[in-house]
């Protein structure tokens, strides 16, 4: 199969398992790579050029539901991971798999690894997925941002515009209101978003219009962050700056 092929594969599955698990009253929302995918129908063929097949679905829920999953997963032809289900990382996060050989992660709540985004009160914002700006700041949160991370920043930067309202368009004022609260969660997206924009000439599949715009974009976003108004919190933390560190270590689902 190609790429697009492989793509179209995943997310037919990853929404049909969104829609079955609203009719049971459980919460399901699309992150990762297949989210920022069905959000850019405009750039979706960056992805063929990538050559960078989806290898898993990844889910966020609330923990409230965490006991319905297997249940529900089971009927959908899905088996749990028995080890991570007897281990202590069953608390923040289920992994199953369907009967082809594709890999369900579900996480509860929030995505915490370098940094936590609480998603608590925030699943219905947007439907199949996370909106824009927490698919964005998913991406952001990454101290040691890698370029499959990079690449889906672009495309999702390069397909939506800035505003201030989850509505099709990255809610910046959202983020800003966020990281101004936080000043080490402020520092690795901004240091990540500046690591984007140097990357941007770097991808022959780019487009001189691409290049122009996601710099602008990126422009925007860190000066409205820059001007948000800080807490007394991220004042006190910003003194002390890198010397102390910043970020959480990622606790790796290690059998």
């Amino acid at each position: 199969m190609s790429v697009g092929e492989v793509f179209n594969d995943f997310v037919n599955e990853a929404k049909m398992l969104v829609s079955s698990a609203e009719k049971e009253g459980i919460p399901l929302r699309m992150v990762g790579v297949l989210a920022i995918y069905i959000h850019c129908p405009d750039f979706q063929s960056y992805y063929e050029h990538m050559k960078r097949p989806p290898t898993d679905i990844d889910l966020v829920t609330y923990s409230t539901h965490r006991e319905k999953l297997p249940e529900f997963l089971e009927k959908k032809g899905y088996v749990p991971d028995k080890w991570i289900m007897k281990s202590w990382f069953a608390r923040d996060r289920h992994i199953y798999y369907s009967k082809t050989g594709k890999k369900l992660d579900i996480f509860f709540d929030k995505l915490s690894f370098n940094h936590e985004i609480d998603l608590r009160g925030k699943l219905h914002l947007d439907t199949p997925t996370l909106t824009l700006a927490n698919l964005l700041l998913s991406k952001m949160q990454i101290v040691k941002i890698n370029e499959k991370d990079i690449k889906d920043t672009i495309i999702l930067i390069r397909e939506h515009s800035l505003g201030n309202t989850d509505n099709d368009v990255i809610n910046i004022e959202y983020i800003a209101q966020l990281l101004s609260k936080d000043w080490g969660f402020y520092y690795t997206v901004v240091t990540n978003l500046k690591k984007v924009k140097s990357w941007l000439n770097n991808f022959e599949w780019l487009k001189k219009d691409d290049i122009k715009d996601v710099e602008m974009k990126i422009n925007k976003m860190i000066d409205i962050i820059e001007k948000k108004p800080k807490s007394l919190g991220w004042k006190l933390r910003a003194k002390i700056g890198t010397s102390k560190k910043w970020y959480n270590d990622v606790e790796e689902v290690v059998r």
